[in-house]
């Protein structure tokens, strides 16, 4: 068995790929359109699906925002600039939820 990916639910799908690949340097790997359930998945990754594990975004047509629930915990991406990335990501306008650096009780 492996990981395969992670789904999370976006608002704005072209705002959302936006962000993945051009601030986080993720490439969009296929993008599929279900008419009979109005939802539009979007994969993006650092490499192919068979390589690496990768993450979904779905769009469900018509529904622009999610309420954060309280069981969704991240997404883990390493980084070679963690800093450089938090600029970026603060530069294109999002918000860094927690500096970089170790978890509570953690080392790394």
């Amino acid at each position: 068995m492996r990981f395969l990916h992670t789904m999370l639910r976006v608002g704005n799908l072209d705002r959302s790929i936006e962000f993945y690949t051009e601030i986080l340097g993720m490439k969009l790997l296929r993008k599929h359109d279900n008419e009979q359930y109005q939802y539009t998945l979007a994969f993006v990754g650092y490499a192919d699906e068979s390589e690496q594990a990768v993450i979904e975004l779905t769009y469900n047509w018509g529904t622009d925002q999610y309420d954060l629930g309280n069981a969704f915990g991240h997404v883990a991406l390493g980084a070679d600039d963690i800093y450089a990335t938090c600029n970026a990501i603060r530069k294109a306008g999002g918000k860094i939820t927690r500096e970089p650096g170790p978890v509570l009780g953690g080392d790394h």
